[in-house]
């Protein structure tokens, strides 16, 4: 039975899949156990690995370190791919203050961390794991691994030591804090609710009215002089009913008159200036009244639009149909002539259907083309990734070139390829399932590779080397920038409860604090905290992990 013996203890590459195989697999179905409604998800992946490691089960260094760095480019990169889109939308207005208190989480817990580096005496390594896993983020702790063995050309296994331990009170701490700040605060679910109905109009996205047309400004006019006047304000007109009952589809061309009732479609924020500018708001059913019209949704599957704006398409020639929304990661857009079309978007046209099969024919519409592996933007965008990271950067006052590494170069360079790819003619878009895929591989190859490569040490550094007292530091890290971070954003920013907990949680990178925060507030404000937050969180953790790593060390 040697050959089994040398599956579980021995080396090669047959031994190295197998190890890495059941380290992820008993650690995938643990991370399916909830106790208490909370679960650590893929964390188990990690514990396994220890628990593997310190009974033998081990894999030499360059197997490991390929395998471990590989599985956290992919990781990194396919979260980059997902919040690269939003990523610098997230700057703009309400936004703005959403991630003014997402970096004060970030920056009270690198504070935090330099205090008790200096009060404890515990080495700044170890101090990023411990603040890393004291946030759940596991980008952090790459990053923190990938500077110091670029500085040291050695590994440092307190690094992976530290988030371990820490780790899961920065679930439970996130989750027991939201429950403080609801008691403090008094929080009445019905009453947050009833805020958030008041500004629901304010709400991004687009708003579908009637209005009938009384501005003398406007008698006389074509549609497309009537859309200049609105002072970079983004309507549609989609139909005109004419004072006979005649209903027309909307084009350039078309002349408004005195009574005319029109179908706008515009941006929720902008509802209040379209009224007024073209007439009252009066109520119509259309599809009874335009029997020979249809709206469909068609799908864009055609490479060659990707990047290309509305207006540059000349879809309209012959064609008796308008455009009037863009559907884009669930949120609906006013199809204007200067948005830039992207795979995946679905737009909403109004026309007859020959009309309507005509723009399916030139858009695409088949989710065949979508299904299709896209690999050239993940490795294409992986190669310059690992080539931005390994870019030194000399900084005066700092002995040792900084560099991205193999977690900030491909995040940097996958979120500036999902922004601006298809303006270059690149197809970014890439299914949620399969995006998905890559990133659990990526993690999960990864946090293997960590509790395999720490897990010798792991007990002995606990009990002996003080490492129970990083439990509590790691809860410190988690818990005190929270409830600050949440009396700015409750007290000064005016943030309801389901935003804030989103906001906090999105801060944290805490995917199961934000599983609580859905269950708990039962509508989908958490989550747009969440997302809004996020990308700019992420990248400033994985940022200041490396950070602390070079300049402390």
């Amino acid at each position: 039975m040697d050959w089994l013996n040398n599956l579980f203890f021995g080396t090669g590459i047959a031994h190295c899949i197998f190890v890495f195989s059941i380290v992820i697999t008993v650690g995938v179905i643990l991370g399916r156990i909830k106790i208490a409604g909370v679960n650590l998800g893929i964390t188990w992946v990690l514990f396994v690995g220890i628990i593997a490691s310190h009974f033998g089960m081990r894999i030499e260094g360059a197997s490991l370190d390929f395998l471990k760095e590989f599985g956290l480019v992919l990781f990194v990169y396919s979260i980059g791919l997902q919040v690269g889109p939003s990523f610098f939308s997230s700057f703009k207005k309400a936004g703005l203050r959403m991630n003014s208190v997402a970096m004060t989480v970030v920056f009270a817990g690198v504070a935090l961390t330099l205090l008790i580096h200096y009060f404890s005496g515990i080495p700044m390594p170890t101090m990023v794991g411990i603040m890393s896993g004291a946030v759940t983020n596991t980008p952090g702790l790459g990053a923190a691994q990938q500077a110091y063995s670029d500085i040291k050309a050695a590994g440092e296994p307190t690094i992976a030591l530290g988030y371990a331990v820490a780790y899961p009170l920065g679930v439970i701490g996130v989750i027991a804090s939201f429950i403080l700040l609801k008691l403090v605060f008094r929080i009445n679910f019905k009453g947050e609710l009833d805020g958030i109905k008041k500004r629901e109009g304010l709400k991004a996205g687009a708003h579908r009215m009637t209005l009938q047309v009384e501005n003398p400004s406007l008698y006389g006019r074509k549609i497309e002089d009537v859309l200049a006047l609105a002072d970079q304000r983004y309507f549609v007109i989609s139909r005109v009913c004419r004072s006979g009952g005649k209903i027309e589809i909307a084009c350039a061309d078309t002349i408004l008159e005195k009574g005319d009732k029109v179908l706008v479609v515009c941006d929720n924020k902008d509802v209040q200036f379209v009224n007024a500018f073209i007439g009252n708001r009066i109520e119509m059913e259309w599809q009874k009244l335009d029997s020979e019209l249809e709206a469909r949704r068609i799908m864009i599957t055609n490479p060659e639009i990707n990047g290309k704006t509305l207006g540059k398409l000349g879809l309209y020639g012959g064609f008796s149909f308008n455009i009037t929304r863009v559907n884009r990661a669930g949120i609906d857009l006013v199809a204007h002539a200067n948005l830039e079309l992207q795979m995946g978007d679905r737009v909403t046209a109004v026309g007859t259907g020959s009309a309507i099969k005509n723009v399916e024919k030139i858009l695409g519409n088949s989710m065949l083309r979508l299904r299709q592996p896209n690999l050239i933007p993940i490795f294409l965008g992986i190669f310059f990734g690992v080539l931005v990271g390994s870019i030194p950067f000399a900084i005066p006052g700092i002995p040792q070139p900084i560099k991205l590494g193999l977690a900030g170069g491909p995040l940097i360079v996958s979120i500036l390829i999902s922004r601006f790819g298809p303006k270059f003619k690149l197809v970014t878009y890439t299914t949620v399932s399969a995006n998905l895929m890559v990133r659990e591989i990526g993690i999960a190859l990864f946090l293997a590779g960590v509790g395999l490569g720490a897990g010798q040490d792991f007990v002995s550094t606990v009990i002996d080397g003080g490492g129970y007292k990083w439990i509590g530091y790691g809860a410190v890290i988690t818990v005190v920038p929270v409830i600050v971070a949440a009396l700015l954003g409750r007290l000064v920013f005016k943030f309801d409860y389901f935003t804030l907990i989103g906001i906090l949680s999105g801060s944290t990178t805490n995917p199961p604090a934000l599983a609580y925060s859905n269950a708990t507030a039962n509508n989908d404000m958490p989550a747009v905290g969440y997302a809004t937050v996020y990308p700019l969180s992420m990248f400033m953790r994985v940022l200041s992990a490396q950070l602390l790593v070079i300049f402390f060390v």
